[in-house]
């Protein structure tokens, strides 16, 4: 018998056929009632319930709980379009296998249904309750028809015959016409009119525009309506001859997950771009409607779409709520949370004219920089490393993975300008990033038109490590630079992700990136690396075995064992059983999980001194820290999840230099004591939100970082 066998026996518990751990049939009182792992799909779930009570939170600035509510609703449309329609998928092939909580496909699309409809409700109740009576106001009213003056009306009919209804097309549906394509998140109106002349009742669909903003301002007035309001009353013009009888709005969510067979495809590339036109055309896997809409309807739409009644979500007022994003960006900055600048970071201070120093002398001068995104500024650091690097005549090359970025990213030109300038560029562009696959194939084929030598990623691997390369010639010889982070090269999300990364002349890490990029690009093989973990070679056991030494130092009395966490997902089963074993040997863990966990914590006897919150608040938490015992820190790409561990391309760089590593295990103690934006996972699989108790301080961890970048830059020298 094994030590977790051992240990899940006291406790009352057994191992199922599918390995899970489950309680025992004699199981005394002190066992759980529950398996030990929480379901990954209903976890997210919460994860976006805790997005959707930011919407509510009356101490958050309006147009910020706007935006949180775009989230919410946004969130969704991407988690039907890959999990539920994952789910889906097993269904229709006859998987019956269980998750790790013990429920198969079709359990778990039914408890994602019974767990998202009061979740919808409340998102209702919060947009039409609180949100837009409170922007009303504040003088931002998205308005109806019926309650515009005269004028205001007019002048939304210049709007309509100019701009909506060249782009609009009725559709009929009738022997002659069938059933017309729905395209994906797109609303539509489900439109019955009447024959003036025969009497015949007719059906046809009329697609709102998407090409359109959503909401339209209302001429002379600070008020807007949205454009299907507008379309609606002015349908008598799509059907001359008709009386529009009833219009209703519905949408539809389609299976947008690619389905490549890399090793049947001999030009990578040529196939995902095959895959996105078909992404269109997925089976629908959600249609939501109008809760007006009669029955008779509404079986007409579900019949043509192949939507069960569980797949259905009648709507009580909008629907595409994430297009909110539009009105959450209005001018308003009482509105609005104060606007955060990142500062410069204070080994790389500005010179007179606001430019950044050169980072390769920085970095020559004193040893690693650790970067703390979007405290640290993003442009005058890791964009500085690359864009020097492009002008610089002392660099031979640059190496550089990109995963996602912006369509404005100066990194892209940066090795644009630096191919096109003689140097040895080489970029591994990965296509398989979910969502932004197009924007990867274009951004590739402009790097190959400039002589870049691009890469489109490994058969069977995802490769989502974030790592660039720089090759310099120097007065001693050659000499390597590097950066390691958490976060994609993206200008954009580097405002309001948190993200960390290390700069580095570090001999050993730029020995480590010269073999990985050669794996990455050829036919190198390399199962160790001098200082990095690397997935799919290295990562998982050293995890393991660094587990396992907080185990055996408890064990053998050296010190009581500690490990910290801060990762976006915790799924993995085999490490959370690690983890169960650590807590059993009495080793602590406090774990910060930004999304989903399938880990329980507090579980008598498993995981009594297992720890998890997570921090949902301003800034979006996508840094991944390890810690384990007092010094060994790391920070990298990699979740705890099987797809990062087994299927993926993942390095993690340890923190090496003594005082970078104390800065790290700050920013693990100021998020564990954050009580602002801290919640804390319950051994149910509930979350419950952290609150102030009487005269203990606040704690804002966006906040605290944010001071702390300030008081950096006000010591740096004028």
């Amino acid at each position: 018998m094994n030590d977790l066998e051992s240990i899940t026996e006291r406790a009352g518990l057994r191992r199922a056929s599918d390995g899970s751990l489950l309680p025992s049939e004699s199981a005394g009182d002190g066992a759980t009632d529950l398996a030990l792992y929480l379901n990954r799909e209903l976890s997210w779930i919460e994860f976006n319930r805790r997005v959707l009570t930011l919407a509510t939170d009356a101490s958050i600035p309006l147009l910020e709980r706007v935006r949180f509510l775009s989230i919410f609703h946004t969130n969704l449309d991407e988690f039907f379009m890959v999990r539920v329609a994952g789910l889906k998928q097993q269904v229709a092939a006859g998987v019956t296998r269980p998750s790790p909580d013990g429920r198969t496909p079709s359990q778990q699309l039914s408890a994602i249904s019974e767990r998202l409809r009061p979740m919808l409700v409340t998102a209702e109740e919060t947009l039409h309750g609180q949100l837009l009576p409170l922007l009303a106001r504040e003088g931002i009213t998205v308005a109806r028809m019926d309650e515009l003056s005269e004028s205001e009306r007019l002048a939304l009919d210049r709007y309509f015959e100019d701009e909506v209804f060249p782009v609009l097309t009725p559709l009929a549906v009738d022997p002659g016409h069938p059933f017309p394509y729905i395209s994906n998140l797109s609303l539509s109106l489900a439109v019955t009119v009447r024959d003036r002349k025969t009497g015949d009742r007719r059906f046809a669909r009329v697609k709102i525009p998407g090409v359109l903003p959503r909401f339209v301002p209302v001429e002379g007035t600070e008020a807007m309506i949205a454009l299907e309001e507008l379309v609606i009353a002015r349908l008598g013009r799509l059907f001359p001859g008709m009386d529009v009888l009833e219009a209703y709005l519905f949408r539809v969510t389609r299976n947008a997950d690619l389905d490549i067979e890399e090793d049947e495809a001999e030009d990578l590339l040529l196939t995902i771009e095959k895959e996105l036109r078909r992404r269109r055309f997925g089976s629908v896997v959600r249609l939501e409607v109008d809760d007006r809409m009669p029955g008779w309807l509404l079986a007409l739409l579900r019949d043509e779409l192949e939507v069960s009644d569980e797949d259905t979500y009648p709507v009580s007022g909008m629907l595409g709520c994430g297009d909110f994003s539009q009105i959450a960006e209005s001018e308003r900055p009482d509105l609005l949370w104060e606007p955060w600048v990142p500062v410069p970071h204070p080994r790389l201070p500005p010179d007179e004219r606001g430019q950044p120093p050169s980072v390769f002398e920085s970095l020559s001068r004193g040893g690693d920089i650790l970067l703390h995104h979007p405290y640290d500024s993003f442009a005058h650091t890791v964009e500085s490393f690359i864009t020097e690097a492009a002008t610089d005549p002392s660099v031979l090359a640059i190496k550089q993975t990109l995963y996602r970025t912006s369509g404005d990213s100066p990194i892209v030109r940066a090795l644009i300008r630096a191919a096109e300038s003689g140097k040895q560029v080489v970029v591994m562009v990965e296509l398989k990033a979910r969502f932004d696959e197009e924007a990867n194939i274009l951004w590739a084929r402009a790097l190959e038109r400039a002589g870049v030598h691009v890469v489109y990623g490994l058969v069977g691997l995802k490769t989502h490590t974030k790592t660039s390369l720089i090759v310099r010639r120097e007065k001693d010889g050659i000499r390597r630079y590097v950066h390691i982070g958490t976060g994609n090269y993206n200008p954009r999300t580097a405002r309001t992700y948190t993200d960390l990364g290390l700069l580095s002349s570090d001999a050993g890490l730029g020995a480590d990136l010269t073999d990985l990029f050669n794996f990455l690009t050829g036919y190198a093989r390399h199962d160790t690396y001098r200082k990095l973990l690397v997935a799919p070679v290295s990562l998982r056991e050293r995890i393991r075995r660094l587990i396992a030494g907080e185990i055996d130092a408890t064990r053998r009395g050296q010190r009581q064992g500690l490990i910290r966490l801060k990762l976006n997902a915790l799924i993995d089963r085999t490490l959370i059983d690690d983890l169960y074993l650590a807590s059993q040997a009495g080793v602590r863990v406090e774990a910060v999980i930004r999304g989903i966990c399938g880990l329980r914590p507090g579980v008598p006897g498993v995981s009594d001194r297992i720890r998890v919150v997570s921090i949902v608040g301003r800034f979006l938490e996508h840094s991944r820290i390890i810690q384990f015992g007092p010094e060994d820190c790391w920070i990298g790409s990699a979740d705890w999840m099987p797809r990062n561990l087994d299927r993926r391309v993942e390095a993690l760089v340890p923190i090496e230099d003594p005082a970078l590593r104390d800065q790290v295990r700050w920013m693990l103690d100021v998020l564990l004591a954050d009580n602002q934006n801290a919640w804390h996972l319950n051994a149910d699989g509930s979350w419950r939100r952290r609150i102030v108790e009487d005269g203990e301080p606040s704690r804002d961890s966006h906040a605290e970082f944010m001071a702390a970048a300030l008081a950096r830059e006000s010591e740096l020298p004028a």
